[in-house]
């Protein structure tokens, strides 16, 4: 549970709720100490009383102490929402259902995740042979009493006969990393801390490769910047103290490196990043070579591509043949191979640009799976590996795609399908007859033909078309009659959000609510120049389309006049607080969550300096005024009457630090924004959202959307 304690006081006032009877104690937000911080950018002076806020709540008493006190308000506020029991009850009842992972198959042993349902934590599992009997692996639900410790990323070796996999402890973005003996289920000892953004790599069975950063400062694990990160080999039964560095750039601190090995155990690959921005160096390792006569300096990197200029993704290996995607004269992405044991290597065009932009590509078999979004939807595409088009991968309708994994050797491959309206079915392919059959579907505590799924488009400021997915009860669409909607976006980072499915949104369509998901700019839906049109000195257009996004729903009729609440999380949460700024009246009520909410600090915490890629530089001017103009904490415009707004983070967000979300509330609370409610949600032991236990996640959800309800006129069964 949150921290908080159990008593606050509430004003006498009561506020009336659109379309409801009930009245709500208005929340008496607690004192906020104001600091007489000011500093000069570019000639304009800039008060930051609330920069205090920016400390660790681990290590400061007086962030602790405020934590609290606005818990307390949030919770009795909330304890007089009446549709937030009926929610954490439906979203329970819809999480439970089994839910598993696509299958991966080492030396004959199929492993995979499996929960139960209502589980915190997802156990893993293997079976000896595709119908073999189920047995239990690891179970995190006993790591921690609480549920908040999770199964980070995992792999089996190439023999399946030890298994890799990183833990997350209390949603931080920090793994350690240890190895199980798959046959006794008895862990070898092994410990690597300090790893972070790692892929987790197998070097034949006797060792891996990952990803770390050095040891921060006492004190500063959820604060400090992280630099310098390089590719470390550790060898089973040594300890850390003993790893070989592989890969590193001293002279460029800001430089990333995550490492990935063919499934032939050939090549290691390492990928290096200046950023978030999809602009890659790639140096490739012949294992082969490692130690050999001919390669005394042990791991010797040989440059594959330089310079930074596009985005190039592993595919896999064969040989002395290596498969990329990459968007090289090719916006949407193509496919290109290079054999490295050529007298001259040289690209090759593989699969060439199609008209929708490439989401994943993958070779199993003989069999190049590539995976696209068209209109923001997945399809997919099979190639041999010289691509000559093959059949299609057939799917029921608009969801999402993932998995097809599997070695350029094996028989067989499997994958996911899912859309709003039903959870992930498990796919096994037979790559011989082409047949598909299920692995894994779950049992639904709902009917999915009663929801309606629908896309349309709307035209944005600037007449740009954008994409939309709306999603009903089939009996409100096919009526037509207006209702309550929740509207998400995110818009950044290339980051494509397909259709998916969500036990709370899935309780607020049940409801009687609708759902819309906007494709705004920002994203990869598009390609790189739908990405490009919405960051650095084009971030306004995210804002725009968002905002015609809502006034769309208005128009059309799909949402009630003043029933339209948004959400959006992280880069999401930075949308919903500038959008809230420029047009308070379109929103009856809105939830950012782990917000970037200080665009002119965020490049000074932990990943923060990463993104300048999308959003610019704070200490360049350009930038300054781009990101002054639009950043939610420097924008609050008193005066206007605001949306009710809940803002969530939590106490272990080393992603987006909590500060942000701080400081927001606190210059929301001492704003005059009308009488709706403005409230902060601090979870405990919980971090940007990864590995968040399930027993937080449904009381989170429950809390949100009964705020939303309460103030969109959404009214509960």
């Amino acid at each position: 549970m949150r921290t908080s304690i159990l008593t606050a006081s509430v004003l006498a006032l009561t506020l009336a709720m659109p379309g409801k009877a009930q009245q709500l104690s208005a929340p008496d937000y607690p004192e906020t100490r104001r600091d007489s911080v000011v500093e000069t950018q570019f000639g304009e002076p800039l008060a930051d009383p609330y920069r205090w806020l920016e400390n660790d709540v681990r290590n400061d008493a007086d962030v602790a102490s405020w934590v609290e006190r606005q818990n307390a308000v949030t919770d009795a506020y909330l304890e007089q929402v009446p549709a937030r029991a009926w929610f954490r009850s439906r979203i329970a009842a819809l999480t439970d259902y089994e839910r598993f992972s696509t299958p991966v198959e080492r030396g004959g042993r199929y492993f995979y995740t499996r929960n139960e349902g209502l589980q915190n934590q997802s156990p893993l599992y293997v079976r000896e042979g595709l119908n073999g009997a189920e047995r239990l692996l690891l179970d995190p639900n006993a790591w921690a009493d609480d549920g908040a410790t999770a199964l980070g990323g995992w792999t089996p070796s190439p023999d399946g006969t030890k298994l890799l996999y990183s833990v997350q402890d209390g949603g931080t973005d920090w793994r350690i990393i240890r190895v199980l003996d798959v046959a006794t289920g008895q862990a070898l000892g092994e410990e690597v801390r300090w790893a972070k953004f790692t892929g987790l790599s197998w070097v034949g069975e006797e060792g891996f490769l990952y990803s770390r950063f050095p040891e921060p400062q006492a004190g500063q694990d959820f604060q400090a910047l992280n630099y310098d990160q390089a590719v470390y080999y550790h060898r089973i039964g040594t300890p850390q103290s003993e790893d070989q560095l592989v890969f590193a750039t001293p002279e460029h601190p800001e430089r990333g490196h995550s490492a990935s090995i063919t499934s032939d155990g050939r090549w290691a690959i390492v990928t290096s990043s200046l950023g978030t921005d999809d602009r890659y160096e790639v140096h490739a390792i012949d294992l082969n070579d490692r130690g050999s006569a001919n390669n005394t300096q042990g791991w010797q990197a040989r440059p594959l591509v330089t310079g930074f200029e596009n985005a190039w993704s592993l595919v896999d290996g064969v040989g002395g043949r290596l498969w990329f995607a990459t968007n090289k004269d090719a916006p949407l992405y193509r496919v290109l191979s290079i054999d490295l044991d050529a007298a001259s290597p040289a690209w090759q065009p593989v699969v060439p640009q199609m008209a929708e932009t490439v989401d994943g590509a993958a070779i199993v078999g003989d069999t190049l799976f590539v995976s696209y979004l068209k209109d923001a939807s997945a399809l997919v595409r099979r190639f041999d590996l010289a691509g000559q088009e093959r059949a299609a991968v057939a799917l029921p309708g608009l969801g999402s795609v993932g998995g097809f994994t599997g070695r350029p050797r094996d028989s067989e491959t499997f994958f996911s399908y899912s859309s709003f309206n039903r959870p992930a079915t498990i796919y096994r392919l037979d790559l011989a007859s082409g047949e598909t059959d299920v692995f894994a579907q779950a049992e639904l505590a709902f009917d999915p033909q009663t929801i309606a799924v629908e896309q349309r488009f709307f035209t944005s400021k600037d007449g740009t078309r954008v994409p939309m997915f709306i999603v009903r009860r089939a009996d409100l669409a096919a009526s037509g009659t207006p209702a309550p909607t929740l509207l998400y976006g995110y818009g950044g980072f290339n980051i494509s959000l397909p259709p998916g499915f969500s036990a709370s949104r899935m309780a607020w369509i049940e409801a009687g609510g609708a759902y819309a998901l906007a494709n705004i700019r920002g994203g990869g839906e598009y390609g790189k120049a739908w990405h490009d049109a919405g960051r650095l000195a084009n971030k306004q257009n995210v804002f725009d389309d968002f905002i015609a996004a809502g006034e769309f729903l208005k128009a059309e009729g799909i949402t009630t006049p003043d029933g339209l609440a948004i959400q959006g999380g992280s880069n999401g949460g930075l949308l919903v607080g500038a959008v809230v700024n420029q047009r308070p009246d379109l929103f009856a009520a809105g939830n950012a969550a782990v917000g970037v909410m200080d665009m002119l600090r965020f490049d000074r915490f932990t990943a923060g300096r990463y993104w300048v890629d999308d959003y610019g530089y704070p200490d360049r001017e350009a930038d300054f005024r781009a990101l002054r103009a639009y950043s939610p904490y420097h924008n609050i415009r008193g005066g206007a009457e605001y949306p009710a707004l809940i803002v969530t983070t939590a106490d272990t967000d080393d992603r987006v630090v909590p500060g942000h979300s701080f400081k927001y509330i606190a210059a929301l609370q001492a704003a005059d924004l009308g009488e709706r409610p403005q409230l902060i949600r601090i979870e405990t032991r919980a971090g940007h959202g990864a590995g968040k236990p399930t027993d937080k996640a449904i009381e989170e959800a429950a809390d949100i959307l009964g705020f939303l309800a309460q103030w969109t006129g959404l009214e509960t069964p």
